[in-house]
């Protein structure tokens, strides 16, 4: 079962222009359309079993990284189609992601985000929480749903089990 969504970690205890991250990957061409920079949020209430990056799941793991330093590496390669924030869970640290993704559709390039909760579940709790409501807009792809290993399908393009939905919310 899906847990409910918590509030933004960023909302109240967390700067705004700092990210925890496992890892980021510069080129990847499996995580969304096109050339994308991936940034791998870290901490994950999901805890999916077969997850694809069970390192993430620690809220207090990985790393602490800059945004503006994100952003100046995004744009050091001109032939990203644009970023991807996958996790962990890139919901629990929506206001910092904001400032990239802001950043990033100014330069006219795409956000894609993948998310272990239903699109229904975050945009009820956008209604009393800004800065998911704000990434959430911003978002141009999501891929909502938890991996369900029972449902694991490899041959789907940008997602782990067929449960998992892509939300395409404007034309890439």
């Amino acid at each position: 079962m899906t847990p409910s969504v918590p509030r933004s970690v960023t909302a109240s205890n967390m700067n705004k222009k700092v990210l925890r991250v496992s890892g980021v990957v510069e080129e990847s061409i499996v995580d969304g359309p096109g050339l994308r920079f991936v940034i791998f949020t870290q901490g994950c209430p999901h805890r999916c079993p077969g997850c694809h990056n069970p390192e993430t799941h620690d809220p207090d793991g990985g790393s602490l990284a800059d945004c503006a330093a994100l952003i100046t590496r995004f744009r050091e390669n001109p032939l990203l189609a644009g970023i991807t924030f996958s996790g962990g869970e890139p919901f629990l640290q929506a206001a910092p992601l904001c400032e990239i993704a802001e950043q990033v559709k100014a330069d006219g390039k795409t956000v894609m985000v993948y998310t272990g909760y239903l699109y229904e579940q975050l945009q009820e709790q956008a209604r009393s929480d800004a800065d998911l409501a704000r990434l959430l807009d911003l978002a141009d792809v999501l891929v909502d749903g938890p991996y369900l290993e029972e449902l694991r399908a490899p041959d789907l393009l940008f997602r782990g089990s067929s449960n998992q939905r892509v939300i395409n919310k404007n034309t890439l």
